[in-house]
């Protein structure tokens, strides 16, 4: 046999230990008067106050054993749980004959502990067990206790051995739910009515992407993955909503890299009488507010770069600052092929035949944003690149949009909504040809009910994308954005 079945075997052999003895191992509940984290707070109250003898009342904790020191007639765990650990001493001449059964114990199970609070010599608060329970037998082992997890495809696969083996990796995802909560404080502070749209969509619109494709039965009809709420959003503004937003999960079918993950968590929310400047001025206020909350300062490190998210933000012309870092001016290249050319000459591959407004974004991702460091609003996109935006009245060809950056990676994008239903309407047609002329190019979609929608009238409106997994790696300090998504997808092993 061997030695990981040996070691499963042997954690089997306990379990029938304990069922031997009489104690179920998997007990339907347990009764605990404090977290570990309120335990240990209870106690350092306790010792403040004049009439503490070295023992406070008793308390019950619970929670997974991760350190385990046995020593003959006693033995000292480690007890966590999802607020943080305390120590247990178990004692033979306090717990007479069922102290065997702490002989049937091992590293990840869950137990139930009673007893006094006290400190000992070296000054770890300690439970002094007068009483115990299993409350969960772990019959395989954990990940070794001083490397943790090493291998960083089975962290991703095998989470919930990240989550134990690693206190900090927890800290990134308690700091991802205070993230999002506090996104969703400021909005709401804001009077924004949080709102449900469809998963389940028949034409996959609001973003350029390629969608996941699935089929209803009872209906006989294919369904998409949405790839953005933006189109129903805007569809509760012509109903009369003044201001919405959804945080929510959306699906491109695209593939994986450090900032990209087939399905990802995205808050979209839409102001009506509001334009893209508006918008801008609520994302520095969002951003430096939930920084305060979850940070404490508006101050954070990206890599090797100290960032302040403090308003207000730097604002730069799309086309000014793409032709300072790469010489190239969108106004002297109106073609795809020209632009392709241009691309060639300062090395950027073009694969086959590409739109020009895919090989403006190109250009963008290549010379612009790896600069974009300290918190920067890019403006005015070429109308090409963004179907669903308003016209800019003083800049023919180009719309009000913005995209928002922090340490070189896109993080916002916002427009003016177009809401013009006759305008909207050859933007689709346009993109539509696009799609027969660019065959492997994501490109809008024509969502025709949207366009009657539409008809009905929607006033000037303000509209935001956020990614929520970038802003909180950018918030954590984290690499991949497989490290802030608590199961990100992998291929599956054979």
């Amino acid at each position: 046999m061997v030695r990981g079945d040996s070691l499963l075997q042997a954690r089997r052999e306990k379990l029938e230990r304990l069922r031997e003895l009489g104690i179920d191992p998997y007990p339907p509940r347990y009764h605990r008067s404090h977290t570990a984290a309120e335990a240990v707070s209870y106690f350092q109250e306790q010792e403040k106050d004049a009439s503490y003898e070295g023992r406070t009342e008793p308390v019950s904790v619970a929670g997974r054993i991760v350190s385990l020191r046995s020593m003959g007639r006693a033995a000292f765990l480690d007890v966590r749980d999802g607020t943080g650990k305390v120590q247990a001493h178990l004692r033979r001449d306090l717990l007479g004959e069922f102290f065997q059964v702490s002989r049937a114990l091992d590293l990840g199970d869950f137990i139930g502990v009673r007893g006094p609070l006290f400190r000992t010599k070296t000054g770890e608060i300690t439970v002094e067990v007068a009483e115990f329970v299993p409350l969960s037998k772990a019959l395989r082992p954990l990940p070794e206790k001083y490397h943790g997890l090493r291998d960083v495809e089975q962290r991703y696969r095998q989470r919930y051995l990240d989550l134990i083996s690693d206190p900090e990796v927890m800290d990134v995802f308690l700091m991802r739910s205070r993230i999002i909560s506090g996104i969703r404080r400021f909005l709401d502070g804001q009077g924004f009515v949080e709102v449900d749209t469809p998963v389940l969509v028949p034409v996959a619109a609001g973003a350029m992407a390629r969608p996941f494709v699935t089929h209803h039965n009872a209906l006989d009809q294919e369904f998409y993955l949405r790839i953005a709420t933006e189109l129903y959003l805007k569809r509760l503004i012509v109903g009369g909503f003044d201001k919405v937003y959804e945080l929510g999960r959306v699906f491109r079918n695209e593939g994986l890299d450090q900032d990209h993950n087939p399905e990802f968590t995205l808050l979209e929310s839409y102001e009506a009488y509001a334009d893209y400047n508006h918008v801008m001025s609520m994302v520095e206020e969002m951003m430096a507010q939930v920084a305060m909350e979850v940070l404490g300062s508006t101050s954070i490190t990206v890599g090797e770069n100290e960032i302040s998210l403090a308003p207000p933000w730097r604002r730069l012309s799309l086309r000014e600052e793409l032709a300072a870092r790469s010489g190239i001016d969108i106004e002297e290249h109106p073609t795809g092929e020209s632009m392709a050319a241009r691309l060639r000459q300062l090395g950027v591959r073009s694969e086959g035949s590409e739109s020009r407004g895919r090989l403006i974004d190109k250009a963008l991702s290549t010379f612009v944003e790896p600069h974009l460091i300290q918190p920067t609003f890019l403006l005015d996109y070429p109308e090409e690149m963004s179907p669903l935006a308003k016209g800019k009245p003083d800049m023919p060809g180009y719309v009000e949009r913005f995209e928002g950056f922090i340490g070189g990676m896109e993080v916002a994008n916002s427009y003016s909504e177009l809401n013009d239903p006759d305008i909207q309407r050859e933007r689709f047609e346009e993109q539509e040809r696009q799609r027969l002329e660019y065959r492997d190019e994501e490109v809008e979609r024509t969502d025709h009910d949207f366009l009657i929608s539409m008809e009905h009238g929607m006033p000037p409106t303000g509209g935001l994308g956020m990614g929520i997994d970038r802003l909180v790696m950018i918030l954590t300090g984290q690499q991949t954005i497989r490290d802030v998504l608590l199961f990100p997808q992998m291929r599956i092993r054979e």
